[in-house]
């Protein structure tokens, strides 16, 4: 069907939905079930597969509510106006500027006519101004008085003096601490109360995995009706945005990260030391302020920002013309931005949240390609450190106190000890000694332990150390950055005139680093540019003590033992996500979860939301069909092979002979009758290669050969790109030439470079197989105790297996979803997507397979069936199309792309690009 570009407004029921074209149907119950969500402030879980348009109906149906939204505030706003009614100006606010606090304001004349609410919110601003002015020369006078008597302690007669530090030095050392209970008690103001920040407006958090995937979702914005007048905003990483060269070689996301802050914190300093009298020589090398953060030019950048829809890249472009920082910039323009675009773990992750300036607070949250949203909150909060890093960062500790400990304070000075007391015992539990070399020490005893977060610090011997002081501490003194700064001066780069108690540091650091038996290094000038710098060891431990701080019942402490020291490992793991995704649900007024492949949705409201806190009749689901005509798509599950041999690809049975044989055997049929390109996919990479070197011997790879050209799925990243090209290559030449060879057989990994990301459109993909059920290791004590962990927790349905197993097969039919999507992508495109094991004709397991694809499975209890309606599926028929898409389609729609192999070659240049970052 084909459909005008020009924009129309869509109604469904009462709600217009303004659309570039005529919607599908399956778009128009989106978007108003969208709509439907947002206004009632429910939980979404919304699937809608992939070439069905689904960023469209999220940014309309989105967009739409929002634009209502405003519409009936403004008109409830001028409905209180002329009534002279409202909250704006009731008793209680009025009694509040009324009070004596307010008095030194009163004098200010303020506008007649004026609302009370301005005239509140400048009252309490020169307040504020007031005593914020009063603060500070209470604090300049007594930085004067300590000043002046530090001078005379160190001029006075029998004082013992430090060592005189050398230029540039003296920003390694810890300034005084000051806990927050401490500082609260001195001040009796609440840091954390600032109601002079800006408004924000309502707004829509719209996140999703990758740069590249906002990328798109921001240009998919621009060509939609709402492109010309919402206010967008694109946030990013200080890697992705910072527009400083001398920071951005740093290359490490820490390094960068840390660097920043401190230029930051150079600036506030030269500002507060400019007004001292005399200035000290120790400064006078200090690290440079950046010259990219300017507020007037960053104001300027966030005017331009909201003023026109602009992606990251445009935003990096425009911080360079104007030299002003997009990282900040981007963050001044959150509060007046409709539509606030970011990556999961900017929104996912609570510190990164606050520092970033994101209030969620009735917002409304998008949440796209979610299917791996729970696997993406535990790997964000689970930590692993090893023996090597614990070793590193109590020698280089040590070496820092030992310079600097004359001139630390006793509160500083009592934290390192406790940071080293941890750092001692925690190479301690592993079975170590702290003053030896992690990697020539032996470790008498081996293997995996798991402890409760209580038993591992009883173990440890450190459960009377308060960890949140300590944590805290870190946080406040950056002392991970000290030391790392300290480390950068002495330890890997000491020079010949640097001092000689020092020099043993650098070879012990050398001696810590593991040791790898690579190819030989490229040369010094070209390794340096291209390696970035190592972060420091208590950077990752910091985040480990963190992790420690977790209720005992929410993770877990994993030792493992591997040998020698440098190789054993601590590892947190954390058992419920849902504590990190609490927050979020609590604060926003709705929450939408969407994504291509959503099945099964049992982990979501089960794991996620139910433990969250949600309660189930808040939460709405939402699957749409397929654009494509129900006889474009031919799902099969084969349970028996050519020879009758049952098809069970159990761990104990598919390396059987038999079994390999048999999926050959079926493989080479397969690629007899299906022209073009036939991607299989394997559980493992070890099982691809155990039935690759199989089919070798036996001849079932010449045979397979002679058909489809093979390739296999590469383990490096920097690979897939060359592998995935010719692959194109090879089926867009054998369908001009017309030879023996038909096209291209991609054997894949589920779970691996292929399986998600890529779309196998067209001749790229007219047919996925997938051998056995990917379940993963259920041997792993990580997978055991998150088993176990919702055994215990969530209630066990009646004649429904328990939470744990279902737990392992859900893991492995989110694998299966994800992989067999590869191939539809569009109304127009076809292809069979075959099963080759026998366990997925039971009826638990075909629930969970995607309700567009589990309403047209067909179960082939023999090969000859199935092997016929595969060849019967192929002939091309009206409406398939080989060669081009059609311009009606939606993906070719909005990614303005004809030809299939260059729309496979664009979506993998942005998928390979994601790998590598």
């Amino acid at each position: 069907m084909q459909r005008s570009m020009a924009n129309e407004a869509q109604k469904v029921g009462t709600i217009h939905f303004p659309f570039p074209f005529t919607p599908y149907s399956i778009q128009e119950d989106f978007m108003a079930e969208l709509y439907r969500v947002l206004e009632a402030g429910k939980i979404g879980i919304f699937e809608s597969p992939t070439g069905t348009g689904k960023s469209l109906s999220l940014i309309c149906g989105a967009l739409s509510w929002l634009r209502d939204f405003e519409q009936k505030k403004r008109e409830e706003e001028a409905r209180l106006l002329e009534t002279g009614t409202g909250p704006l100006h009731d008793e209680k606010d009025e009694s509040l500027c009324l009070s004596s606090p307010c008095e030194g304001a009163a004098a200010t004349p303020r506008p007649a006519g004026e609302p009370a609410w301005v005239t509140q919110f400048v009252q309490k601003k020169e307040e504020r101004d007031l005593v914020d002015r009063l603060k500070r020369q209470e604090e300049e006078e007594t930085e004067n008085l300590l000043r002046l008597s530090r001078e005379m302690l160190e001029t006075g007669p029998g004082a013992e003096r430090p060592e005189q530090l050398e230029s540039g030095e003296e920003e390694l050392v810890l300034a005084e601490y000051e806990s927050d209970e401490e500082k609260k008690a001195a001040s009796g103001v609440d840091e954390d109360e600032d109601d002079l920040e800006e408004e924000h407006v309502t707004k829509i958090y719209y996140c999703s995995r990758t740069h590249s995937q906002l990328a798109q979702f921001v240009h998919e914005v621009k060509k939609s009706p709402f492109g010309k007048d919402v206010r967008l905003v694109s946030l990013g990483s200080r890697q992705n945005l910072c527009v400083n060269e001398d920071v951005k070689s740093l290359g490490s996301v820490q390094l960068i990260n840390d660097r920043c802050v401190d230029m930051q914190r150079s600036r506030h300093e030269k500002k507060k030391g400019a007004e001292e009298e005399k200035p000290k020589r120790r400064r006078q090398e200090k690290q440079a302020a950046c010259p990219f953060y300017n507020h007037e030019q960053m104001g300027l950048l966030r005017d331009e920002a909201l003023a026109e829809v602009k992606d990251i890249e445009q935003l990096l472009a425009l911080g360079k013309e104007a030299r002003a920082c997009p990282y900040y910039g981007s963050r001044l323009a959150i509060p007046a931005a409709q539509l606030v675009v970011l990556p999961y773990q900017m929104l996912l992750h609570a510190a990164t949240r606050q520092a970033a300036g994101i209030r969620l607070q009735e917002q409304v949250v998008i949440i796209d390609e979610a299917h791996n949203l729970i696997d993406t909150i535990t790997g964000m909060h689970s930590v692993e450190v090893s023996g090597c890093q614990l070793c590193q960062a109590h020698s280089q500790l040590l070496q820092y106190m030992e310079r600097y400990g004359k001139r630390l304070k006793a509160k500083n000075l009592m934290y390192l000890k406790q940071i080293l007391y941890l750092l001692e015992k925690f190479v301690a539990v592993l079975g170590g000694n702290i003053k030896q070399n992690p990697n020539t020490q032996s470790l008498s005893q081996t293997g995996t332990e798991l402890k409760t977060i209580n038993d591992f610090l009883f173990q440890s011997q450190i459960d009377n150390i308060n960890l949140f002081k300590v944590q805290r501490y870190c946080e406040k003194s950056m002392i991970s950055r000290k030391l790392f700064g300290f480390t950068e001066r002495y330890g890997a780069v000491l020079s010949s005139r640097e001092q000689p108690k020092l020099a043993g540091f650098q070879q012990f650091l050398q001696s810590l680093q593991p040791r790898t038996t690579e190819a030989p290094a490229a040369p010094a000038d070209e390794s340096q540019a291209s390696a970035p710098r190592p972060a420091s060891p208590l950077m990752h431990i910091e985040g480990f003590l963190a992790a420690l701080t977790t209720a005992n019942q929410d993770g877990r402490v994993i030792l493992s033992r591997q040998g020698s020291l440098s190789q054993s490992t601590l590892k947190f793991l954390l058992l419920n996500p849902a504590v990190h995704f609490a927050q979020v649900v609590k604060e926003c007024r709705a929450v939408v979860i969407a994504g291509g492949t959503m099945q099964p949705v049992s982990d979501f409201r089960q794991q996620l939301l139910a433990c969250a806190g949600v309660e189930a009749e808040r939460v709405v689901e939402f699957s749409c069909g397929h654009v494509i005509p129900p006889d474009n798509i031919l799902p099969l599950v084969i349970c028996s092979g050519i020879s009758n041999q049952p098809l069970e690809f159990t761990f104990q049975k598919r390396e059987l002979p038999q079994m390999m044989d048999e999926a050959g055997r079926i493989l080479c049929n397969l690629c007899s009758v299906v022209p073009g390109g036939v991607v299989c996919f394997f559980p493992s990479y070890e099982y691809l290669r155990q039935v690759h070197a199989h089919w070798e011997k036996g001849g079932l790879l010449g045979r397979l050969a002679a058909r489809k050209k093979i390739f296999q799925e590469p383990k490096s990243t920097h690979q897939v790109e060359q592998v995935l090209l010719a692959y194109s290559r090879c089926i867009q030449a054998c369908g001009q030439e017309r030879g023996r060879v038909t096209g291209a057989l991609l054997l894949s990994v589920v779970g691996g470079k292929m399986s998600e990301g890529i779309n196998f459109s067209d001749n790229l993909g007219r047919c996925v197989v997938m051998v056995g059920m990917p379940f993963p290791n259920i041997r792993s004590p990580e997978l055991q105790e998150k088993m176990a962990y919702l055994d215990q927790t969530l209630p066990r349905a009646p004649g429904q297996a328990p939470p744990g197993k279902n737990l392992v097969e859900n893991l492995c039919m989110k694998a299966v979803n994800q992989s067999i999507g590869r191939a539809i992508r569009h109304q127009k495109d076809f292809a069979s997507i075959v099963l080759l094991d026998q366990r997925y004709a039971r009826p638990p397991v075909l629930a969970k397979l995607p309700a567009w694809i589990r309403a047209r499975v067909e179960v082939k209890a023999t090969f000859g069936p199935a092997i016929a309606a595969v060849q019967k599926h192929q002939p091309i028929g009206p409406g398939r199309q080989t060669s081009c898409i059609s311009r009606g389609d939606v993906e070719v729609r909005q990614a303005g792309i004809c030809c299939p192999e260059t729309m496979f070659l664009t979506y993998l240049s942005r998928v390979v690009r994601d790998t590598v970052q």
